[in-house]
């Protein structure tokens, strides 16, 4: 054990206390990225492979989502050995090497801790449905039948159907937010909590700078086990959900968002501090999201970080709608920090999602660097890749098989990352069949083509980035003055001394904008060198980042 905590050493990164404020984080999904093994599945030794890439967008961090031993029946959200790798990915001397690659070029690294559920093949699960008096009997939500043999309750699970599972070893239900093989860890159970307390430190150990918390707000249950109230149809929203999904016919006050999550918060929080770790949690909730994240990240001792669906999700957002956002946050989350972020593995792509141009593309890039907030980024929304068609024969994910053909799943979004546009896999694999197929419309986008045309979405990714670790008032700094004329969104970023007005044109004809009393000049770099004096015309889909004439 000596030898592996001596050698872990090499690869903690030091950092500063708030690197994480402000930071920009690039979303790894490991089956997609780069296969190096041949077998059409992204690894470990792929993502190191491609790292320099990374480094080259100019991110703060990257967030590899799970890698763990599992079944994969969810894909590896569904652990069934929190401490090692699945062979499928590598080892953990792969993931040692990957860490110590990334810190080498700077680059802070984040894994996805599936805390509120393990695999129904983890040993602990095995331990625990075998009968009702060993050691971790408790460690999962068991509860009797009612006496006419349903369920405890009318929770849902997420994926369809009843959230309860008969189990005839111990003629109990146990309960599942997900998937039947997804049982639910019972945080209320004190051993619990330290052996996930514990994962985190083993992985801590190993050198990674913090973590991304799946499904943050299912943690605790209500120990009760009271029904969920029914929600008015006025107050559904498809958010976190397909609308075809009856999940959205309840209030989850019962099955989720319980206050005595926040005991376990503070308690990671504890273990991640002495190694300057961050975390960033995923709020599920359609309802109450914002709220929630306020909750989490109020104060100096529950995670940093937390993002809802606001921006993942729905109609595109126009002037009006970010704005309303923006001052809800002030109104719920004054004391926290949001992370914010269009797309990601469980999302229609944003590019379909919204019917984006490329030039609109720009605009919401650029608008993401300059929120007040962190930022997430997904892998390929710097080439602009759209949500690919799939047949229902390619199909993978379980949820979209449930749901078929009102919602598709997620398959369209997890996709083959493309490199190249002369192989017929994008770079992406050797192998004839990789495990969901490289989609042909993505070839044109790959990143050999996108590096070789200076004005594409990926370079402006570039700019965009540095424009915001050039500017502490982007990436740290208040938000004040926010303003809707017409489509236009216009704001004021302020850290310190350093102050700079933000427009943008939100729509497909221009918009006049007014900056604020003073002259402001354009910042170097971007779109425009107007100095403003008096209102600006703005094109379609144009920004405008300025400082006051003069300001370095």
């Amino acid at each position: 054990m000596n030898a592996n905590v001596a050698k872990c050493d090499l690869v903690h990164l030091e950092k500063s206390p708030d690197w994480w404020r402000g930071a920009v984080i690039y979303q790894i999904y490991p089956r997609s990225f780069q296969d190096d093994s041949g077998d059409g599945i992204g690894d470990l030794k792929g993502i190191t492979r491609r790292l320099p890439y990374i480094a080259s967008l100019g991110v703060d961090a990257i967030w590899i989502s799970p890698f763990f031993t599992s079944p994969m029946k969810d894909f590896g959200y569904d652990v069934s050995d929190y401490c090692d790798v699945d062979p499928m990915f590598g080892t953990l001397a792969d993931l040692e090497t990957l860490v110590q690659t990334a810190h080498g070029l700077g680059l802070k690294v984040m894994i996805d801790l599936v805390l509120s559920h393990s695999s129904d093949q983890h040993p602990w699960f095995a331990e625990s449905r075998a009968d009702r008096d060993n050691d971790k009997a408790n460690w999962y939500v068991w509860a009797d039948a009612r006496p006419d043999g349903t369920p405890p309750n009318n929770w849902l699970s997420i994926f369809g159907g009843p959230a309860w599972t008969w189990d005839t070893r111990r003629c109990q239900y146990y309960l599942h937010n997900f998937l039947v093989s997804q049982p639910d860890l019972n945080f209320h159970e004190p051993a619990v909590q330290q052996a996930l307390l514990d994962v985190a430190r083993f992985w801590l150990e190993r050198g990674v700078d913090g973590f991304r918390l799946d499904t943050i707000n299912f943690y605790t249950h209500d120990a009760q086990l009271r029904d969920n109230p029914p929600l008015p149809p006025e107050r559904r929203n498809s958010s976190i959900a397909p609308a075809v999904n009856p999940y959205n016919h309840q209030e989850h006050i019962y099955d989720k968002n319980r206050p005595e999550t926040l005991e376990f918060l503070r308690k990671l929080r504890a273990v991640m501090d002495p190694y300057g770790a961050a975390a960033v949690g995923e709020v599920g909730d359609a309802q109450r999201g914002l709220e929630i994240m306020g909750e989490y990240t109020a104060g100096d001792d529950l995670v940093q970080m937390c993002y809802a669906f606001e921006l993942l999700s729905g109609d595109r957002p126009d002037a009006t709608s970010i704005a309303a956002l923006m001052d809800r946050v002030a109104e719920v989350a004054r004391d926290g920090w949001a992370c914010w972020a269009y797309s990601n593995h469980d999302v229609v792509r944003h590019a379909t999602r919204w019917n984006l141009t490329e030039e609109a593309q720009k605009l919401f890039a650029t608008l993401l660097m300059c929120l007040r907030g962190s930022a997430c980024l997904y892998q390929g929304e710097e080439l602009g890749l759209t949500e690919a068609e799939l047949s229902f024969d390619d199909l993978q994910d379980p949820y979209g098989i449930e749901f078929w053909p009102e919602f598709k799943g997620r398959d369209g979004c997890r996709t083959p990352m493309v490199w190249e546009a002369s192989n017929s896999q994008g770079g992406f694999t050797t192998s004839v069949r990789p495990w969901l197929p490289v989609a042909s419309d993505h070839l044109r986008r790959a990143v050999a083509v996108a590096d070789e045309a200076p004005g594409s979405l990926l370079h402006h990714y570039r700019r965009a980035i540095a424009l915001r670790r050039a500017h502490p008032a982007l990436a740290k700094g208040a938000m004040e003055a926010m303003r809707v004329e017409g489509t236009a969104l216009s704001f004021l970023r302020r850290a310190g001394d350093q102050v700079l007005w933000c427009a943008f044109n939100l729509g497909d004809a221009d918009q006049t904008v007014t900056p604020p009393e003073g002259t402001w000049a354009a910042v170097e770099g971007m779109q425009t060198t107007l100095t403003a004096r008096a209102p600006v015309m703005l094109g379609a889909w144009q920004s405008l980042v300025m400082k006051p004439e003069g300001d370095k």
